[in-house]
């Protein structure tokens, strides 16, 4: 949705990767946004933008108008079932139709050999994953590694929004993460004992409020309530530090016993 950082610019240069020519669309989506959610203050900088895609290996930047997007009259949205109800969707009931809708109507105007989302949006990912699988886009779908600041908070557009003590305040989410992934590591199994460790440090902070918290299967999204070895485990977050709501996630390889 614009207002590039690093994060969006190191999926740029993934694309380059795999492609010789990289379309990078920019779209404040109204559409995925709720009536009392930011899409009015949401940051915007079309020119530092332009300059930071085009630096990134860019070869066409393409940022519609939202009259181009859904015209007068405009009816038609898609809907990815079950997995949208979930951790994002509980909170944002109408979020992930904006979102499908306005990334297959984009997928169908560039017709992309290889479509790249970032990790960062975990559900967001496999969501779309799910979509083009269902509706037989002929695409390949690459995520991209989330990219965090040096003190391990992820990179977001929303990021500006944090006064310093909330800057601060707001790297016990990656804190709660490791700590997740230590537990795990040290062999612990049961996801109500993690969630609880991890809930437990991010209340220690003052203007931190949680949204939700989930282990769950990294390919479906179902939650798990003990994991075993082999899993591949989503662990994910959604929380409010001050008034900026914030999401994270890690995925962890548990090995498999004896290996």
């Amino acid at each position: 949705m614009g207002y590039l950082h690093d994060g969006h610019l190191s999926l740029i240069r993934l694309a380059a990767t795999h492609a010789d020519f990289i379309i990078t669309t920019i779209f404040v989506n109204p559409a995925q946004f709720a009536p009392d959610e930011d899409f009015e203050k949401y940051p915007r900088d079309p020119g530092k933008d332009t300059a930071l895609a085009e630096s990134a290996g860019t070869s066409i930047l393409f940022m519609p108008s939202v009259e181009e997007m859904y015209p007068p009259g405009y009816l038609t949205y898609i809907e990815v079932e079950k997995i949208t109800q979930i951790l994002e969707g509980k909170f944002r009931p109408t979020h992930f139709r904006g979102v499908t809708t306005v990334v297959a109507k984009l997928l169908h105007l560039a017709k992309p050999h290889v479509a790249v989302f970032g990790q960062k949006d975990a559900q967001q990912a496999a969501v779309i994953r799910k979509m083009a699988k269902d509706l037989n886009f002929d695409l390949h779908i690459l995520v991209g590694p989330i990219v965090r600041e040096s003190d391990g908070l992820a990179m977001s557009s929303r990021n500006i929004y944090l006064s310093p003590k909330q800057r601060t305040e707001s790297t016990v989410l990656y804190g709660s993460l490791k700590e997740a992934e230590r537990l795990i590591s040290n062999g612990e199994v049961a996801g109500s004992v993690i969630t609880a460790a991890m809930r437990m440090l991010i209340t220690s902070r003052s203007s931190a409020k949680i949204d939700y918290i989930s282990i769950a299967d990294a390919g479906t999204l179902e939650e798990l309530k003990t994991i075993t070895p082999g899993d591949s485990v989503l662990v994910s977050l959604a929380a409010r530090i001050g008034g900026v709501r914030l999401i994270d996630n890690v995925i962890i390889h548990v090995p498999r016993t004896g290996v």
